[in-house]
């Protein structure tokens, strides 16, 4: 557990750097939900990826980390499955100290699979709207379902964010998100955020279509060259008549 805010403002920036450096970055597996499997771990990896490709391209400020150990000042800590915070640097961390930080977390995703159901679609809900998480979703993977909240300017619990045509929009990303059979699927407009495998084959598909484009640019051109040997060998028999 952080030291409460009072006792942070307190210190030195010997004694905080002492702290910090004391907070573990890493939680038991007590405090952790036990092990899922494939479904639990993609469902959480390929939306980070999906996202940090889209928010890279962008040039956008934004940092974001799966299962990273959170500290809010007197809070016992926790660590989500996927989180993000707009507006500063990214770079490597092992722990979120928000004292430290100077803010707390902008966005928490969780993804259940099986298990304690409460804690993520009940507990969390409660816990991190007074935390003040601007927005919290739960992808429940093994229903195929979204829930996602939000938390309007100075409220302390949350409100459903409604679904428009299956969409539930993200304010804090900027994105719309879905299920789409098995993955979470996010939008910039009507634009898909692809994942890497994904992005991986489109460029491969485009390198194929590039490669057939110019081996049949190449046959054009030998085929358009025989004509031209031909054409001049026809030409010098008919002049030698």
């Amino acid at each position: 557990m952080a030291p409460s805010q009072e006792e942070w403002d307190a210190l030195s920036a010997a004694e905080r750097e002492a702290v910090a450096s004391a907070l573990p970055g890493e939680v038991t597996d007590a405090e952790m939900s036990p092990p899922e499997g494939d479904l639990h771990f993609k469902g959480k990896v390929r939306a980070l990826d999906a996202l940090r490709n889209y928010f890279k391209r962008q040039k956008r400020r934004i940092y974001l980390a799966p299962e990273l150990p959170v500290y809010y000042p007197s809070e016992p800590r926790f660590a989500p499955d996927l989180l993000a915070v707009l507006d500063v640097d990214d770079h490597d961390r092992n722990s979120w100290f928000v004292s430290r930080e100077g803010k707390g977390l902008d966005w928490v995703m969780e993804v259940h699979v099986g298990g304690d159901r409460e804690k993520d679609a009940e507990e969390n809900v409660a816990r991190y709207a007074r935390l003040g998480v601007t927005e919290y979703f739960v992808y429940d993977r093994a229903r195929g379902r979204l829930a996602a909240y939000r938390l309007s300017p100075g409220a302390r619990t949350y409100a459903p964010i409604v679904p428009q045509r299956g969409l539930h929009t993200s304010s804090v990303l900027g994105l719309d998100v879905e299920v789409q059979a098995d993955r979470l699927r996010f939008y910039d407009g009507t634009a898909v955020l692809l994942e890497s495998d994904e992005l991986i084959e489109r460029l491969e598909r485009h390198l194929d279509n590039l490669t057939a484009q110019r081996e049949e640019e190449q046959r054009l051109r030998e085929a358009a060259e025989d004509e031209v040997a031909r054409l001049r060998a026809e030409l010098e028999r008919l002049t030698r008549k």
